[in-house]
């Protein structure tokens, strides 16, 4: 697989990153890396596999997967610049720009362009990313392209396209919501007598503890919450004041204002 990541900021170099950490895995044979200062990118170039360029056109025409990771009010921009060189027959859109419909892409690339959708997260770079997937009728055909690349950097999953907003809410700003939770735990643990240090490694690894036991255990939350109380305990006291200054229904009401927020973009 020949890849080229079109607009390498944040997201994009995080999805760099993933993709050389796993290499062998997703197969990748080259690696284009398009930003307009490449400068930031001179580390890159020490990677045999990697090439580092501000011209979009020579990344699109030496590979066959395209990962369009631009800012979304530049997508169409880019795509018009590099239009005439899309083949049907040889490349497949994986879009990462929030918001970007596949039909605004279709509108500009040929018809019968496999254009694939896709909304990582940041944890693509330690190879833990919750990626959802969407596609048009030809890029369902590769779908597989997709999965190999995003399953090494994490989990996927396939979606409807109309649900892409809400997995932005709930997978990409959802790295924010639990980064807050967990600060929010840490600080609470040094106001009962933790250093900092201490505080933090203790909330990070329990939140890590806790999301693994589901993802083994396949199991409902209460029912692992129903393993850590007991009546009259410590842990329900805690819950239950938790519950009544608004916790779940704080979460709730964010991520709702978030998705409206997401849906006037």
């Amino acid at each position: 697989m020949k890849i080229a990541i079109i607009g390498v900021g944040n997201l994009g170099y995080s999805i760099a990153v993933g993709i050389l950490s796993q290499k062998k895995e997703i197969n990748c044979k080259s690696l284009y890396l398009t930003k307009r200062n490449i400068s930031s990118l001179s580390h890159f170039e020490k990677v045999s596999l990697v090439k580092t360029t501000n011209d979009n056109r020579r990344a699109v025409k030496y590979s066959n997967v395209i990962i369009l990771a631009v800012q979304p009010a530049q997508l169409m921009e880019v795509l018009e610049e590099v239009q005439d060189l899309i083949d049907p027959k040889k490349h497949t859109i994986i879009s990462v720009a929030t918001g970007r419909k596949i039909e605004e892409i279709e509108a500009v690339v040929k018809n019968g362009v496999p254009v694939i959708r896709c909304m990582p997260n940041t944890a693509i770079s330690v190879g833990q990313s919750m990626t959802c997937i969407s596609a048009n009728e030809a890029g369902k055909l590769n779908f597989h392209l997709a999965k190999s690349i995003f399953n090494a950097l994490g989990e996927t999953m396939c979606i409807e396209e109309r649900l892409m907003q809400a997995a932005t809410v709930i997978c990409a700003s959802g790295i924010a919501f639990w980064m807050r939770l967990i600060r929010a735990t840490t600080q609470g643990a040094v106001q009962l007598g933790f250093h900092s240090e201490e505080a933090q490694k203790l909330s990070m690894q329990t939140c890590l503890g806790a999301a693994s036991l589901l993802i083994d255990s396949q199991s409902h939350p209460e029912q692992e919450i129903d393993k850590v109380t007991t009546p009259s305990g410590c842990t329900i006291e805690g819950l239950n004041e938790m519950e009544h200054q608004g916790l779940s229904s704080s979460i709730i009401k964010g991520l709702v204002t978030s998705y409206e927020k997401i849906n006037q973009i």
